[in-house]
């Protein structure tokens, strides 16, 4: 055994895993099927659109609304993905 002091290891951080980017991605993905499982709040004829009823329009819109939403979760989850290996990284560097 020898006299020499340990050296102490600092203890592993790890990063939340629900954290308010990660809601907002989740918000994003979930209020299309809100949206389109809530069926009375559409179920209408009238505003109608350029002679189109409103039940078939506000449809066609979510499918543009859907399509913003779900790129805006894969950018945040993109960014959050690359945070993520950054912090790691640093972590292994910042405990050698």
């Amino acid at each position: 055994m020898s006299d020499a002091p340990e050296v102490p290891v600092a203890p592993e951080v790890r990063q939340p895993t629900v954290t308010p980017v990660r809601v907002v991605i989740a918000l994003c993905l979930v209020a299309p099927f809100v949206a389109m499982l809530w069926v009375s709040s559409y179920a209408k004829v009238d505003p109608a659109f350029i002679g189109i009823p409103f039940f078939y329009w506000y449809q066609m819109l979510w499918v543009l609304i859907s399509t913003a939403l779900t790129m805006v979760a894969y950018q945040l989850w993109q960014r959050d993905q690359r945070a993520r290996k950054a912090h790691a990284a640093h972590q292994e560097g910042a405990s050698r």
